[in-house]
């Protein structure tokens, strides 16, 4: 009799089109250890998901590593380092910009975590607090740290914030200063309308 290998420290298999990648680890098959190792290499075809679910152009690097470890008789603390490669569109422009990421990840899973109440609304000081799950998704939580690390406003080199840009598909953009003319055209036009007509 061959014995079943455990649910937790085994990527999944190729998720199916569309849907994230997951890397889970139970919480009760690790609680013993001194730490657990973790290691996240999405796959080309899930990178591709994870830039589709995020707005990106493209992913093409993303990597986690860290460990699981005890803290306390029933917390558990995951900490890691999470480092990416992603295009955006520019916020002005829409062109392509590239962006390297590196930041560091900490989430500590509490047992006894409770939820504040419905009149609370001071924030917590610790954004790192979570419930302990029955499954610590190591991959949702890498996903989750790129979507915050992500720049807001990603902008091509010399673009200025701000300044509005023009293009139909395929065609090359128009920037404020060349619709100066334009709107200088256009106010001369507004004069002559309003102007009285001479009598003949």
């Amino acid at each position: 009799m061959t014995a079943s290998k455990p649910p937790s420290d085994l990527p999944p298999a190729e998720p199916a089109p569309g849907r994230l990648p997951t890397l889970p680890f139970r919480a009760a098959s690790i609680a013993g250890r001194t730490s657990t190792h973790v290691r996240f290499r999405p796959s080309g075809p899930e990178r591709q998901a994870i830039a589709r679910d995020l707005g990106l152009l493209d992913l093409p690097v993303l990597q986690f590593d860290g460990d699981i470890r005890p803290k306390g008789k029933r917390d558990m603390v995951l900490e890691g380092r999470l480092t990416a490669t992603v295009v955006q569109p520019c916020v002005v422009t829409l062109e392509p910009v590239t962006t390297e990421i590196a930041d560091q990840v900490t989430r500590q899973y509490l047992a006894d975590f409770k939820l504040p109440e419905a009149d609370e609304v001071e924030i917590p000081e610790d954004d790192t607090l979570e419930p302990l799950p029955e499954v610590i998704d190591a991959a949702e939580v890498a996903i989750e740290a790129l979507a915050l690390a992500l720049p807001l406003y990603p902008r091509a080199p010399g673009v200025e914030l701000g300044e509005a840009v023009f293009a139909e598909p395929g065609a090359a953009p128009l920037r404020d200063g060349d619709l100066k003319p334009f709107a200088g055209l256009a106010g001369l036009v507004a004069k002559a309308k309003d102007a009285p007509e001479e009598p003949v």
